[in-house]
């Protein structure tokens, strides 16, 4: 058995036992929830990432095995549990918490319950959207996509790829844990996801997983 199906395996079975405690925890608790909140992170950090990424000053160096790459790389906090460092020491979910310009990715996440499913997966790769790649979205579409578990866990876990991909591995077609494939092209440091995704910072690591942060929330077919 491939890793990729291991991983596509243990994710299966990671998201049914946490949706089957989400379910208990519903019945136990009156308390309830809204994501009213939630679109209102798409915030001003990630605008220093759109910014960064502007700049060319520095995007000439290639993409090397061990290195995040990416003019707007430069927006990630240089140190702290955010910055690179600290991201590698911390399970991919834990790691994007902390760092701001993915905050609306977390609340997303959150969302969906996914936190434990991302935390415990092994040598996956994360599509990022940033805080500015949700805000593209018109509100009242977001606002539907955060209050609806089911249609959010499928656009989420179609920014998850089980394969855990070095900039070299990444063009091409690869298998998402959503089912559908996701296309990846460039090399060097200049890479798109599906034709419209460009990746802004990549070669991010977490203690789980490559992280590719991108400008452009990719959707599954309908």
């Amino acid at each position: 058995m491939s890793a990729s199906t291991r991983n596509r395996r243990t994710f299966t079975a990671l998201l049914a036992a946490g949706a089957l405690a989400a379910t208990l925890g519903a019945c136990s608790s009156s308390g309830g929830s809204s994501s009213s909140s939630a679109s209102a992170s798409a915030a001003s950090p990630s605008a220093a990432m759109s910014s960064a990424a502007m700049s060319t000053g520095s995007s000439s160096t290639a993409a090397t095995a061990d290195q995040p790459f990416g003019a707007a790389c430069a927006a990630v906090p240089k140190d702290g549990a955010g910055s690179f460092t600290g991201m590698a020491k911390d399970p991919v979910a834990t790691a994007a918490s902390n760092n701001p310009l993915l905050s609306t990715l977390v609340t997303a996440v959150k969302q969906a319950g996914l936190v434990d499913t991302l935390n415990s997966a092994q040598n996956i790769t994360v599509f990022a959207p940033t805080n500015d790649a949700f805000a593209k979205l018109p509100k009242a579409d977001l606002d539907a996509l955060l209050a609806d578990k089911a249609k959010l866990t499928k656009v989420l876990t179609y920014h998850v790829s089980p394969d855990r991909l070095s900039p070299a591995a990444l063009p091409g077609k690869h298998p998402s844990l959503e089912g559908a494939d996701l296309t990846a092209g460039g090399s060097g440091h200049d890479f798109t996801v599906n034709g419209n995704s460009k990746v802004l910072c990549g070669n991010v690591q977490t203690a789980n997983a490559t992280v590719y942060i991108v400008d452009t929330v990719l959707m599954p077919a309908s």
